[in-house]
């Protein structure tokens, strides 16, 4: 899945994802649907959870974990954005393992160290684009 931090987009992507070829479907744009060109924060600061780009991971089987976690991170105060949301993003990873064709996931161990490599990675992204837009 991915995200927009300031100008920044952050994508997950696992190595399957980059050898399966795409399933994604277009669907045609609702003119009507307010929530479609907002983009991802809407203007009063909240999370606009029918974004299209977060490709409908706040509707799946997990959605309600994914919120929680992108939720815990969009609002995250700490020094590095983020770190205090590793339960939810453990639960959301949980959940997905339980869906491995909706989520396709690496091998166990690898998985393990890339993921809080990623998130570390995001984390530290995240900030610099933060502090980098506010001055």
């Amino acid at each position: 899945f991915s995200y927009m931090v300031g100008k920044d987009r952050i994508i997950f992507a696992t190595k399957e994802d980059h050898e399966t070829p795409s399933s994604a479907e277009l669907v045609a744009d609702d003119p009507d649907d307010p929530y479609e060109e907002q983009g991802l924060i809407l203007p009063n600061g909240d999370i606009n959870w029918n974004c299209p780009c977060l490709g409908g991971m706040a509707s799946g089987p997990c959605g309600e974990q994914f919120k929680s976690a992108f939720s815990c991170f969009h609002y995250s105060t700490e020094e590095i954005k983020g770190s205090d949301c590793v339960d939810q993003f453990r639960a959301m990873q949980e959940c997905m393992q339980k869906y491995p064709d909706l989520y396709p996931q690496e091998d166990e161990n690898e998985e393990k160290e890339k993921s809080s490599k990623d998130l570390e990675a995001a984390s530290v992204e995240a900030s610099a684009a933060k502090e980098k837009g506010s001055s």
